[in-house]
């Protein structure tokens, strides 16, 4: 087992310095570059204008030198001045040093953010706090709710209680979040009046029920449906299955052979399921955050492009190869510990 997780970890971080070229690549396209250099300068600035400050700050240079600069193999140069020929920062609001230094990913230096003004680092880990505070409250609600519909819906398979959680199951896993979204806040919000409809105040007033109920029934009600068809599924196979049907034999009532011999097996595949919910929920919570203004991850993101911030979109891109590639790990070896019958070699 050691040696398989050390091979995954040799895997991932191959996978993700693949990964952050590509991203690198397509985030310092021609078309960005340029418009950074508008929003940078002026709006009337001219052709000239702007390739001479694209020069200056480094986005003429050789692609895989600039790309190790982002990384920190390579040490980042300031900025001269053309005027007087002084060494100053690309951004003064980032305070970057004036002297060539190795800062980047590898040293803990994501870059700066031209749309907040300020380092990545500072505005980073605020809204993956926020993120994770949603995403913590969604998994709460949706692996319980899931399983158990997935449950009683396998045990009773073909039954008017089978087809009516399973109609339910399949229309919530058809509806997107922002219809789900805007449908939540419609009748909970302004016609009933019962929730404020905005998560927005939870960052300011603190977390309660009121003000982080809708985006979490929206991220949940998408999952609960699919984790619920899985687990059904799962769950009516091994009902049908022969030490299933022997332990019914032996006199053991329903319940017992239910919960003691079919509900583990049973939540092998839901496992794995669940665990792949981590990549789908940052997804999400692009959609769920900006509907609800919701200042986590996914929203810090939309901000990010639509603003053309650079460095921010990269720092973005990294942290989500990061976590796919963690869940993934981690589904596997959850995987191979719930069931005996596979073996890691």
């Amino acid at each position: 087992m050691i040696q398989f997780i050390l091979r995954r970890l040799g895997v991932m971080a191959l996978t993700m310095l693949c990964l952050s070229l590509v991203v690198f690549m397509f985030v310092n396209l021609e078309p960005n570059l340029r418009k950074l250099a508008i929003f940078q300068t002026e709006m009337r600035a001219t052709d000239a204008d702007l390739e001479n400050w694209l020069q200056r700050n480094g986005y003429r240079d050789n692609f895989f030198l600039r790309y190790g600069r982002w990384i920190g193999v390579v040490p980042k140069q300031p900025v001269v001045n053309p005027e007087t020929g002084e060494a100053m920062p690309r951004f003064r609001f980032c305070d970057e040093p004036t002297v060539p230094t190795y800062s980047g990913v590898l040293q803990g230096d994501f870059g700066c953010s031209t749309a907040f003004r300020t380092t990545v680092g500072d505005r980073l880990p605020a809204a993956l706090k926020a993120t994770g505070l949603l995403m913590f409250w969604v998994m709460l609600v949706m692996v319980p709710v899931s399983l158990l519909v997935g449950v009683l819906a396998g045990m009773r398979e073909g039954t008017r209680l089978d087809r009516t959680l399973s109609v339910g199951s399949i229309a919530t896993t058809a509806t997107p979040e922002y219809v789900s979204g805007i449908l939540f806040t419609a009748i909970f919000a302004s016609w009933l009046g019962w929730l404020n409809g905005s998560a927005a105040t939870a960052l300011t007033r603190g977390i309660s029920f009121w003000n982080f109920t809708l985006p979490v029934m929206t991220m949940a009600i998408y999952g609960i449906g699919y984790i619920a068809r899985m687990t059904r599924a799962s769950m009516a196979e091994v009902m049908t299955a022969q030490y299933i049907r022997t332990a019914r034999l032996k006199g053991l009532n329903f319940r017992s052979v239910v919960i003691k011999h079919a509900l583990r097996n049973a939540l092998i595949a839901p496992f794995t399921v669940i665990m792949l919910q981590f990549p789908w929920l940052l997804t999400g919570v692009v959609v769920v955050e900006s509907i609800f203004n919701y200042k986590g991850f996914g929203w810090l993101l939309v901000q990010a492009a639509s603003n053309n911030d650079i460095d921010l979109v990269l720092a973005c891109g990294l942290i989500s190869v990061i976590v796919v590639l963690a869940t993934q790990l981690i589904s596997d070896i959850g995987y191979a510990f719930l069931n005996p019958r596979i073996r890691v070699s």
